[in-house]
């Protein structure tokens, strides 16, 4: 099961593992918040918009800044594909996912995304967070990308309190990467709205990222430590870090993901080829 937003998820962090979990033979059902069929983040698929002339209707399409941030052309061709499936054009309510429980799922994925105007009321959904510990609690596979990890830091096991990621290790959208696609569009692109990779923009009296992706969910684990970024020891550390390269399909060395028992964690759309194999390898062990 893949838990959708209503609009404007990561079109990379959808598609890409609904194409590499299909090819693996599985069968994928995804849920929205009322069983509509979902969209993503256009400027996430167009790359229009993000440079500073994008809000002049005749230059948007000109695009410099817009083409190294927007999903890549895999991830593009996937969408495409995934536009015409049945099970993305009839997804299930999240209602009606919550009253089966578990029944007939084998795993579930929690995608991200950023723009503000469609994340929120995913990331705040108290029925997606159900979703997230009905999964735990029934030691499901579960898999968590980018803003999806704050899906199960806000999601609280209701027998202690804590999320569910309490006494586990986990990564997510780093502090540092997500500061990069801000300053990048704020300062060299989408100047008239400087928010637009800041879900969750700090307050006037908090510290610089303190409404962070990484924060946040940091915030939520048993120890600070758990929070599991890109090490100097790790092989082709600056391929990883510097957000300018992205896995394929046949080269991980740009991805980063942490696996912790039954579930594993990504940061960033340059991770989901990684983040996906590893989630199959538990789909298919467990």
């Amino acid at each position: 099961m893949i838990p959708l937003p209503r609009r404007d998820f990561d079109p990379s962090e959808v598609a890409v593992p609904w194409q590499m979990l299909r090819a693996a033979g599985m069968h994928v059902v995804f849920a929205t918040p009322d069983g509509a069929a979902a969209s993503a983040d256009d400027l996430m698929l167009t790359g229009e918009g993000l440079d500073p002339w994008g809000w002049i209707p005749g230059l948007k399409k000109i695009r410099l800044l817009g083409l190294s941030l927007r999903a890549n052309a895999d991830a593009r061709a996937a969408y495409q594909k995934l536009l015409a499936a049945p099970e993305f054009r009839a997804p299930q309510s999240y209602a009606l996912m919550l009253a089966n429980g578990m029944q007939g799922i084998d795993g579930v994925l929690f995608p991200g995304g950023h723009r503000a105007r469609g994340m929120r009321e995913y990331l705040e959904s108290a029925q997606v967070q159900q979703l997230a510990v009905a999964a735990f609690a029934a030691a499901r596979p579960v898999a968590a990308i980018c803003h999806g990890v704050l899906v199960l830091a806000r999601s609280r096991n209701p027998g202690t309190g804590h999320s569910v990621l309490h006494g586990r290790r986990t990564t997510a959208l780093t502090w540092a990467l997500e500061k990069k696609a801000w300053d990048a569009t704020r300062w060299f692109g989408r100047f008239w709205d400087p928010a637009y990779y800041r879900t969750y923009p700090d307050g006037e009296k908090q510290p610089a990222g303190f409404m962070s992706v990484q924060a946040e969910v940091t915030r939520a684990l048993a120890r600070p430590e758990d929070f599991c970024d890109v090490t100097d020891a790790a092989p082709q550390g600056f391929r990883k870090r510097s957000g300018l390269f992205r896995d394929r399909i046949d080269d991980d060395r740009a991805a980063w993901v942490v696996r912790d028992g039954n579930y594993v964690s990504a940061r960033w759309p340059g991770d989901v080829h990684a983040f996906t194999k590893a989630f199959i390898a538990m789909l298919t062990s467990s």
